[in-house]
């Protein structure tokens, strides 16, 4: 029985532990923090089993994922980049908004995001190219233009409606090459070219921000007198307008967070800061050992308090215990991919395992920093935790794949030991 078992939990016993530690703080905070969800459906058990059944497939994914040799990796990455780059592009002309941006593609009757796939993707694309050209003294200078002709124009594909993931996406694949090598003379160029990139996007944000705002609000008020019903009034307000019409939301995240005006209590406008606002009071309200799982009071006024907030909820009902825990997983999930890529005799795997654990890591890193008031809004998903479809699954195969690794890197040690 045992043995079934094993043959079933491959690879990294450690990872499988912070995989199922993960999950069953998902499920219970998912559950808790789905009120929202609940009421308006009137369905008290079919959110929290639909994230059951989320996670469960997500399971059954990394399961065959590791199960596939490391090397067959490399034959999808042809067909991953067409995949890619297609839903990428049909998600900007025909995709549904989610919080004013086309964000995701619905098909048969299921809905996914293309950027999900697009990360993994490229994590993929450039442990190839960084294995493929690494030399003695590191990799090629060549591998620098080849990582940049297709990590441009995926971010910039993914950036146009979702900006926060096409920073995260560029930070994994920049941390990639300071470990793959890549000469460091393109690095500090490529670390120049961001910071005066950096300053001219916040310039064009603060300045055609404020304008889209300013079109848009006018826009509002003269569909308000000339509509014929309240639903024409809301679909407009919705829709915005324009090319730049992301710019008016980034440009108001980067003002709410970045304001030095201390506010008093009494004088805070919480309909204006609402999330903020709700996940400030849920942390306050922590204390050590939290109001314990289910008795959170912030679900009730958190839109997203199963998703984008649900780091706040985990803090207001597992306290400050709880939430460093949850901090602990990651940092040994990072850790022990570290520790594997270590032992991988070929550059390949060394290189996929860190950058998915990095992916992982550094979404969960930007979802707790927005929680706790550290960041500005950024709409990311902490990873196998919050609630979700394509994003649950895709990260169970990240899992799968570090898994995979795992495997391959334990078995020649095993061999290099017995032939010593």
């Amino acid at each position: 029985m045992n043995k079934k078992i094993g043959n079933i939990f491959k690879g990294d016993k450690v990872i499988w532990m912070v995989f199922f530690f993960l999950c069953m703080i998902s499920i219970i905070e998912v559950f808790s923090a789905s009120s929202n969800l609940t009421y308006k459906t009137q369905n008290y058990m079919g959110p929290i089993t639909y994230h059951a059944i989320m996670i469960l497939i997500g399971a059954a994914v990394a399961v065959v994922t590791l199960n596939v040799p490391c090397r067959y990796f490399k034959l999808m990455t042809p067909f991953l980049l067409i995949i890619s780059a297609l839903t990428l592009l049909w998600v900007l002309i025909g995709g549904e908004s989610i919080n004013g941006a086309n964000r995701v593609i619905s098909l048969l009757g299921f809905t996914f995001q293309p950027s999900e796939i697009a990360k993994g993707t490229m994590v993929l694309i450039t442990a190839q190219i960084l294995s493929a050209m690494q030399r003695e003294t590191g990799a090629d200078r060549k591998a620098f233009k080849y990582i940049m002709l297709i990590l441009m124009p995926t971010t910039f594909l993914i950036g146009i409606e979702n900006l926060s993931t096409a920073a995260l996406l560029f930070a994994v694949v920049v941390l990639m090459m300071f470990i793959g090598r890549v000469p460091m003379s393109q690095m500090g160029k490529l670390m120049g070219g961001i910071a005066v990139a950096v300053a001219i996007f916040l310039a064009l944000v603060m300045t055609l921000g404020g304008i889209e705002e300013q079109r848009t609000k006018e826009n509002q008020m003269t569909d308000a007198v000339s509509a014929t019903s309240e639903k024409q009034v809301d679909k407009d307000a919705i829709k915005g307008g324009g090319v730049f019409h992301r710019f008016a939301t980034w440009r108001n995240r980067i003002l709410k967070h970045f304001g030095d005006e201390d506010v008093p209590a009494e004088e805070y406008k919480i309909d204006e800061n609402f999330q903020v606002g709700h996940a400030n009071i849920a942390i306050a309200s922590s204390g050590i050992i939290g109001k314990g799982p289910g008795n959170s009071v912030e679900r009730d006024y958190l839109p997203q308090a199963f998703s984008d907030f649900i780091y706040a909820i985990i803090i207001e009902e597992m306290g400050i215990i709880g939430a460093a825990f949850v901090v602990f997983l990651y940092i040994v999930l990072l850790y022990r991919a570290a520790r594997i890529a270590s032992r991988c005799e070929n550059n390949f795997p060394a290189f996929l395992i860190m950058g998915l654990a990095l992916l992982l890591v550094i979404q969960a890193t930007f979802n707790m920093m927005v929680a706790v008031g550290l960041a500005p809004v950024t709409g990311q998903p902490l990873p196998l935790i919050s609630k979700g479809g394509t994003s649950t699954i895709i990260n169970c195969a990240y899992i799968g794949a570090i898994l995979s690794v795992s495997r391959s890197a334990k078995m020649k040690k095993e061999v290099k030991e017995l032939r010593s």
